[in-house]
């Protein structure tokens, strides 16, 4: 079974954990480092002959167009994870609506291609947003990927479904209308309670064998794992930035051995774009895309 591997494009300094501490109006006079370790992953997906879907924020997107491009010249599906990296349950529904419309359009007129997928910022689709779906459905996405079925201090939904499910239309008639698939992150079933296995900070915290474990666990229960991190995590030579101890910690453990673990679980796992496994169109580079070699990886660290 082909499983799903994302990644989440953003600079470092955009994590939520930072938010306290790193104020947006400092965002463009900070060090971009997110094009580098971006065209690391590329590459390690060439080598393993795999693809994945690239959730870019807008924000990002503005400031490193030929890197959107490459992302969809080398085989790869691009998808939207919001324009501003603002949490959805601290925004309302038009707050919300005028982020997502502004981060959609501006991913389709760069790669003259429609974008089918959504990610919310931190997985921030939770019980305080019972309008977010809803919007997606009106903006015309396919699919989202925005809800972790776990317990979390910063997000999560723990009875959420842990396999992909339906959302419709609540405006529709019955049996009529679109649909959203919600894919939810990898969770391992374990002592009553899901357990939180699938984004780059777990795979940095615990030996790669327990997601490999997760991942065939999925698998057998008859569903491709969602994997996700960020392309931060392959980058140890990041400025360190003040904050609470725990956002820190979760933040830089384990990044020396991040690309390791992601090579290794390459090599373990087979991996596809959400778009192929939907058997979606496949995103065209437009005419306008420029591909660039790629750096060594000294200039990654």
């Amino acid at each position: 079974m082909r499983n799903l591997l994302t990644i989440d494009v953003e600079e470092y300094f955009q994590v939520e954990g930072f938010a306290d501490v790193v104020a947006r109006d400092t965002w463009d006079r900070r060090e971009s480092r997110v094009a580098p370790p971006t065209r690391r992953i590329l590459d390690l997906l060439d080598a393993a002959r795999q693809k994945a879907t690239f959730f870019v924020l807008g924000w990002t997107a503005e400031r490193h167009p030929a890197l959107v491009r490459e992302i969809v010249a080398r085989g790869h599906e691009v998808a939207s994870h919001g324009y501003s990296h603002q949490m959805a349950d601290q925004q309302g529904a038009r707050d919300f609506r005028r982020d997502v419309r502004k981060g959609k359009k501006l991913l389709e007129d760069l790669i003259g291609a429609s974008v089918s997928g959504y990610r919310a910022p931190s997985f921030s689709f939770t019980d305080r947003t019972p309008w977010a779906h809803e919007v997606l459905l009106e903006e015309g996405f396919v699919y989202s990927s925005s809800v972790f079925p776990v317990r979390h201090d910063r997000y999560g939904v723990p009875d959420a479904p842990r396999h992909p499910w339906e959302v419709r239309d609540p405006n529709a008639e019955s049996g009529a209308g679109k649909t959203l698939l919600e894919l939810p992150p990898l969770t391992l079933r374990a002592f009553g309670q899901n357990l939180p296995v699938a984004g780059g900070g777990y795979m940095r915290l615990f030996p790669g064998a327990l997601m490999s474990f997760a991942i065939r666990r999925m698998n057998a229960e008859g569903f491709p794992a969602m994997v996700y991190l960020h392309p931060w995590e392959l980058d140890p030579g990041q400025p360190r930035l003040p904050g609470r101890r725990m956002n820190r910690f979760r933040h830089y453990v384990g990044l020396a051995s991040m690309e390791r673990k992601l090579a290794t679980l390459m090599e373990r796992h087979a991996f596809t774009s959400v778009a192929q496994h939907l058997g979606l169109a496949p995103q065209k580079p437009a005419a306008a895309a420029q591909t660039t070699v790629s750096p060594p990886l000294s200039s990654v660290v």
